[in-house]
């Protein structure tokens, strides 16, 4: 069963090790932990309903507590703590477009607040309920993820927007085929999320972005329905696709979404290979992505983040040999790990890997071969559920992403890192700070980064940490030509960050569509646009 107070499965336990909670306490210091609420203390507090009874509209406390809160970390402290702030009113499960439309309808009858919600995977405050007059209506599209139709000359598949990861794939593979998008969310996140926040996969380098992946669909806006229809190219003025994409639910409720698959490759590897320092691995990475050898994935650690890899793999011992065997080959302090992958027929993969090899030995790389490739696909969905066993031993974890040019790659990273290993001088603490690239391209790279932190002695205090950090750094990214959000939206908190990316002239263009979609701001107001 789903948890209510944090990420995925129950039954999905990621411990932190004995020596990787001594890694940290010698960095940052022992844990502290906070004491977290029990369920019933908090279903208790959901106060009765401003909507009226629907046959639409489930108004049963329990479900409205597990549709309150998203995945940020300001919403594990409110999980966690019990203070949950504003539940929805109602939590809507439609399984049809005549039905969304239906609650479009009531929300203008009768003055209602609507938040369309995926996966509940959201890590930028998209989908909590603000406090106001009007009821907030909570739209689960969790029973709208069924495949509906393949065109399998053209290779689109047409699914409902509710689709998670699992659910999708499992579809699509029945028939031979992937839509190969990965995000870390993959378990819990959904099709109309991704196409909504301008998802990305941890195989975009093979697969695409979900820009590549979408080719059309339907949204239910409250001035109609807008369809998109499929081309493989239009010149047709600008792309309307592109208006829906990282829309983030503020123009209307994706009701039907259509994606460009691919067949299942004949064979698929993952490869681990050390650089000796920062500076030739970077400059490795982005020969790989110019040259455009065919990889399906290329992640690349700093020196901290592989430090800290090793620290909490586990088995010390083999480590311990790892460890000692890079080091006689050239890889010792400073190194940092590259995990690619390569997907597609035998002899694709084969020449795919010469080239990396080639490539990468000129820059001093050790290679590992597949065992850390295959240690890192086995878990790449796992790393979410280790806030858990972090958080049980006193620590507080979060990620921020941006992307930049490749000129601007290494000072962004260094500045963002900064400014979170600084945030917290002034209380006397440390902050583990570390960074990885792991959706590169041509023109540069992203920048995904790790903090971790010990919770203050409350948890306001420890929001008040959080908030401090968040700033600091987002406003390090605004003020360094990095992009507010590679991959996980705008939302709530990074809309205040907004307007120096697009400019007063793309805020009011986004503003005026918002009012034409929807001219009363009943879909998510204050997400993506500030009010």
């Amino acid at each position: 069963m789903r948890r209510w107070n944090g990420w995925g499965d129950e039954a999905t336990v990621v411990e932190l090790p004995a020596h990787g909670e001594a890694f940290l306490a010698a960095l940052i210091g022992p844990g502290q932990a906070l004491a977290d609420a029990g369920f019933e203390q908090v279903l208790a507090q959901v106060p009765a309903s401003r909507l009226a009874a629907h046959p639409l509209i489930c108004l049963n406390p329990e479900d409205r507590l597990r549709h309150a809160r998203g995945q940020s970390l300001p919403d594990w402290l409110a999980m966690r703590s019990g203070d949950f702030g504003v539940f929805p009113d109602g939590v809507a499960y439609p399984e049809s477009v005549e039905q969304i439309r239906a609650l479009l309808a009531l929300a203008e009858q009768q003055d209602i607040t609507l938040i369309p919600y995926g996966g509940g995977t959201s890590v930028a405050g998209h989908i909590n309920p603000q406090a106001g007059s009007r009821p907030v209506l909570t739209l689960s599209l969790e029973r709208m993820g069924k495949l509906i139709e393949i065109d399998h000359d053209s290779l689109i598949a047409t699914f409902g927007p509710g689709a998670s990861g699992p659910q999708l794939e499992s579809q699509l593979r029945a028939q031979g085929y992937t839509l190969g998008h990965f995000p870390q969310s993959w378990e819990l996140s959904t099709l109309g999320g991704w196409v909504a926040t301008r998802s990305s996969g941890q195989q975009s380098l093979r697969y695409g972005r979900i820009e590549q992946l979408f080719a059309g669909g339907k949204v239910e806006t409250f001035a109609g329905t807008l369809e998109i229809p499929t081309f493989p190219a239009s010149a047709a003025g600008p792309d309307l696709r592109e208006v829906i994409m990282g829309s983030e639910g503020r123009f209307g409720v994706i009701s039907e979404v259509k994606v460009r698959i691919t067949r299942l490759a004949e064979q698929e590897s993952f490869y681990a290979v050390f650089l000796p320092d920062w500076q030739r691995a970077l400059a490795g990475i982005r020969s790989l992505a110019q040259a455009r050898v065919p990889l399906s994935m290329l992640r690349l650690s700093n020196a901290i983040e592989t430090q800290t890899q090793l620290a909490l793999a586990g088995h010390p011992q083999q480590i311990a040999w790892l460890e000692k065997y890079l080091s006689l080959r050239g890889a010792g302090d400073g190194k940092c790990m590259l995990t690619f992958g390569v997907t597609g027929s035998r002899a694709q993969n084969a020449a795919s890997l010469k080239q990396a090899k080639k490539l990468l030995k000129s820059f001093g790389g050790v290679f590992t071969g597949t065992l850390l490739g295959k240690k890192w696909a086995q878990n790449r969905f796992r790393f979410p559920y280790l806030r858990h066993g972090l958080w049980s031993a006193g620590y507080a974890v979060d990620t921020l992403e941006t992307a930049t040019d490749w000129n601007n790659v290494d000072n962004l990273l260094n500045k963002i890192e900064a400014s979170l290993r600084e945030g917290l001088r002034e209380e006397g603490e440390q902050v583990h700070v570390f960074t990885h690239l792991s959706h590169v391209y041509s023109q540069g790279s992203s920048i995904y980064t790790t903090y971790v932190f010990r919770p203050g002695g409350s948890y306001a205090e420890t929001l008040a940490r959080w908030r401090k950090l968040k700033r600091a750094a987002s406003q390090t990214i605004a003020d360094n030509r990095g992009t507010i959000s590679h991959q996980h939206g705008v939302g709530r908190d990074h809309a205040p960050y907004l307007a120096a990316e697009k400019g007063e002239l793309g805020i009011a263009a986004l503003q005026a569509l918002s009012s034409h979609f929807d001219p009363q701001q009943r879909l998510l107001p204050g997400v993506l646009l500030e009010p």
